[in-house]
């Protein structure tokens, strides 16, 4: 295994906790404070290639690729050490009190972040939901010879970055709480890592007594329609998708159990297979107005389509309003789309 130590400025794709060296206790770094050495480090971690980073002290100055990178580490309590974010999440849209702090962090881009802005950010670590990749006109993503002398560190989200090449079915939320304590041990907050990854749990066992004992051929099929990725051939979530496990874990069926990430259908697929419920998939748009009017332009796109307007979810109303981002990656809110998509489907059985 390939290993390499950071001391200052060099830079590598890293994520997935693989362990935690501690010297002087569990007390988190982030309660030690981040000026000298702390209890907790070095931590190492791994990228999907399973080559191995160490990292020897807490990073201090943080660009966040996306909304859902940012509100992990506002989760996370360091949200003080976030200088700058791209798609930044609207006023309003992130949940449980979290949108005053996230107003705060500076917008680098209301799309992918330039190469040459995120490079000269003085930024020391740079957290990316997806990985490297192309984005929305904003030029290729740095190489890791350029994070390097620059002096950033790159981690980004396992469960989502790395899905396509994982084996199986994606069931359960386990690579998606790997990479919140994954984080957890990168900013010296594991224990308030694990209260979270604890909370998750807890509220996906609830929903799983009541439900995780259905037979497949006893659950309502389920379409994620992902309105934002075009309506002309629809892409659909696939079983290695977190999104897979979302639906699996409410005791519903995805529809599609191609093996893969996403793929492009036909709608005559998705006729054919007639799904019970219907999640309109809709990206924050940047306020909660702006994503209701895309929520009701996906319904009537659906109501008003020859090729839909007769499907049973559609007739009978059965579609659920969850933004995309709580549903396809990861975050805490996967668990609340679990609650909500199970109490939808399962009134009688989950309250």
């Amino acid at each position: 295994m390939r290993t390499r130590t950071w001391g200052g400025a060099a830079a590598v794709v890293v994520v997935g906790l693989l362990a935690v060296g501690c010297a002087g206790g569990q007390e988190d770094a982030a309660e030690r404070g981040v000026g000298g050495a702390a209890s907790g480090y070095p931590v190492s971690v791994t990228d999907c290639a399973g080559a191995k980073t160490t990292f020897d002290s807490v990073p201090r100055k943080i660009v966040t690729s996306n909304a859902a990178s940012l509100e992990l580490l506002l989760r996370l309590g360091v949200g003080d050490r976030v200088i700058g974010t791209g798609f930044p999440p609207g006023k309003g849209t992130l949940p449980d009190g979290l949108d005053a702090e996230a107003q705060k962090v500076k917008v680098l881009s209301r799309g992918a972040i330039p190469k040459e802005k995120l490079l000269a950010s003085g930024a020391d670590l740079y957290l990316d939901t997806f990985g490297a990749m192309r984005m929305n006109g904003a030029g290729d993503a740095p190489t890791a010879k350029e994070y390097e002398a620059a002096g950033i560190r790159h981690i980004y989200l396992k469960s989502t970055a790395c899905a396509a090449t994982g084996e199986g079915p994606v069931t359960d939320l386990s690579e998606v709480e790997a990479d919140i304590i994954s984080l957890g041990a990168v900013t010296g907050t594991s224990t308030r890592a694990e209260e979270l990854v604890a909370g998750m749990r807890q509220k996906v066992a609830t929903v799983q007594r009541a439900v995780g004992g259905t037979a497949p051929s006893d659950r309502p099929t389920y379409f994620f329609f992902d309105y934002d990725a075009g309506t002309q051939q629809p892409v659909v979530v696939c079983n290695r998708q977190v999104a897979n496990a979302v639906i699996t874990l409410a005791g519903a069926r995805n529809i599609f159990d191609c093996d893969g990430t996403t793929q492009r259908v036909g709608w005559e697929d998705v006729i054919s297979r007639n799904p019970d419920w219907i999640q309109l998939g809709v990206r924050n748009k940047g306020s909660r107005a702006a994503n209701e009017k895309a929520f009701d332009e996906a319904e009537k796109w659906l109501r008003s389509n020859a090729a839909t307007k007769g499907l049973k979810a559609v007739q009978e109303g059965r579609l659920l309003r969850i933004g995309s981002e709580r549903t396809t990656i990861a975050g805490v809110t996967n668990a609340d789309a679990v609650e909500i998509i199970a109490k939808t489907l399962h009134p009688e059985k989950v309250r």
